[in-house]
């Protein structure tokens, strides 16, 4: 299936535009209407673009239709019936683009994120389902995982969101996660039902994985120098990035490097979710030191082998003992690699903690982050590993207003000061499975009571937070934006579940 992207349907002119900033934030053009035919455009613009006087524009306003920004608003409400206010004007329909609209088909309503973030992306949406969930919107849930669904039979894999232009890439795999969540009483039956798409989503996370060497890697798999076989953050492409064009030009310029492999390392980043963040830097201070593609993450590597062990529970309920054998035995080896190759001791650390690994050099230290919550979360860290990471989040994680992303204050969105409502879910979720409720109460209520007064001050549920100072979170490539799908989820589970009086 061709989905073209707007650098392909544009070329010279794309380029024009993101390089020059014409619309601002570069996401605008690339999800731009056009108000003619892609090929008309284009041979307008090569027609006209030497005329004295031509501006490029009045050109852009003059062919295509720029997105507003969509920022929720209306009377200030209680925080939570502003989210029960809210859900309705993050829904979108999109059963039928025009021809050069960047925006891909889907055959159910889906929630947005909110403000710039005008499409349905992947692991966004299972935080999101958390509160439409608990705010009593089931169908509005199913009908987003019937969307995830779809694009699995259509293009193999959940891509990063429905644009064409992310196409290359996916997201962290929380299908199996939206499954569970749907299928809560019984989750093996809802792993049997979908039991197709889960497989096929481990396919394309594992594609390669046969003709490995040691010390190999193809896509998304690696092989160890020992033979471990374990997955890394990957995209398709070695171009910048369209939504953020002229950045990765000008990232790829001051590295040193040759620049397909910044810009395919940027991409990795952003298939993380983490885009961007000191966490992926050889230098954590230098965005254009990125090295992405070398490591192993650990919070993949354990969201894989939930996915694995979702397999196995659907294929056993399916009547399959085959399937569910090869993926119990998957789950039990990735499970023993997060418990030991992905712990770090280091010196001066007396507890030691787990973190992301580095697969072409397996002694570089990498930072302490909040993803080493998720072994937790998905209960695959020994209890020993568990209390040492709550002991490693009161020291080093633990901010005034909630848990930071990381320790390095780098000018990155995914590093300290600020916090992420994913973070927060699944910090809290995997300290109290390990039975350290206090400091998973701990977290939730000093975020929550953090978005509320934020809420208090502004009228806005933010993208992220300062869990420093009660303000909005900065850093990164864009301003924050509002909405915001996966904070009104959150805080909404928090305040049902963790914090329910």
């Amino acid at each position: 299936m061709s989905d073209p992207t707007p650098h392909e349907l544009y070329g010279e002119l794309f380029i024009a535009v993101q390089m020059g900033g014409v619309c601002g934030d570069g996401k605008s053009f690339v999800d731009a209407l056009p108000r003619s035919a892609p090929a008309a455009i284009r041979a307008r613009f090569d027609a006209e673009r030497s005329r004295p006087g031509f501006s490029l524009r009045d050109f852009v306003h003059a062919h295509f239709e720029l997105p507003g920004h969509g920022a929720p608003a209306g009377p200030r409400l209680g925080i939570r019936d502003h989210i029960r206010a809210l859900w309705p004007l993050l829904v979108r329909e999109h059963r039928h683009p025009v021809e050069g609209d960047s925006l891909l088909a889907l055959p159910q309503p889906y929630v947005v994120p909110g403000g710039r973030f005008r499409e349905l992306y992947y692991w966004d949406s299972y935080f999101t389902m958390l509160g439409l969930m608990a705010d009593g919107r089931r169908e509005l849930a199913e009908a987003m995982l019937a969307n995830f669904a779809h694009l699995i039979a259509t293009y193999g894999f959940i891509p990063n969101s429905s644009r064409s232009y992310m196409l290359s890439r996916s997201q962290p795999p929380f299908c199996f996660k939206m499954v569970e969540l749907l299928h809560a009483d019984d989750p093996a039956a809802g792993f049997a039902q979908y039991l197709p798409a889960l497989k096929a989503e481990h396919a394309f996370w594992m594609d390669g994985e046969d003709e490995l060497a040691p010390g190999q890697a193809h896509r998304r798999v690696l092989r160890t120098a020992d033979g471990a076989l374990l997955n890394r953050y990957w995209d398709d492409r070695d171009s910048p990035r369209e939504e953020s064009w002229r950045e990765d030009v000008e990232t790829a310029e001051a590295s040193g490097r040759p620049h397909a492999h910044v810009w395919r390392d940027l991409r990795a980043a952003a298939e993380s979710g983490w885009d961007f963040s000191g966490r992926w830097c050889a230098d954590p201070a230098d965005i254009a030191s990125i090295e992405t593609t070398s490591l192993a993450p650990v919070d993949l590597n354990a969201l894989l082998a939930g996915l694995e062990a979702a397999i196995a529970l659907g294929a056993a309920r399916s009547g399959d003992p085959a399937t569910a054998q090869a993926f119990e035995a998957r789950t039990a080896r990735r499970r023993q690699l997060l418990q030991t190759r992905f712990w770090r001791a280091q010196d001066g650390d007396e507890s030691g903690h787990l973190a992301d690994l580095n697969w072409r050099h397996a002694t570089d230290p990498r930072p302490l982050t909040a993803a080493a919550l998720v072994p937790l979360y998905l209960g695959i860290a020994t209890p020993p590993q568990a209390d040492a990471m709550a002991e490693q989040v009161r020291r080093h994680l633990m901010g005034a207003n909630g848990l930071l992303t990381t320790a390095l204050a780098t000018g990155q969105q995914w590093d300290a000061p600020n916090g992420w409502a994913p973070l927060q879910w699944m910090a809290a979720q995997g300290l109290a499975r390990y039975g350290h409720a206090s400091l998973a109460r701990d977290i939730a209520e000093r975020w929550c009571a953090s978005v509320h007064r934020v809420y208090l001050a502004t009228g806005r549920l933010l993208e992220k937070y300062d869990v420093a100072e009660d303000r909005a979170g900065g850093g990164g490539e864009y301003e924050t934006q509002d909405g915001f799908g996966w904070t009104n989820g959150v805080f909404v589970a928090f305040q049902d579940g963790l914090l329910q009086a």
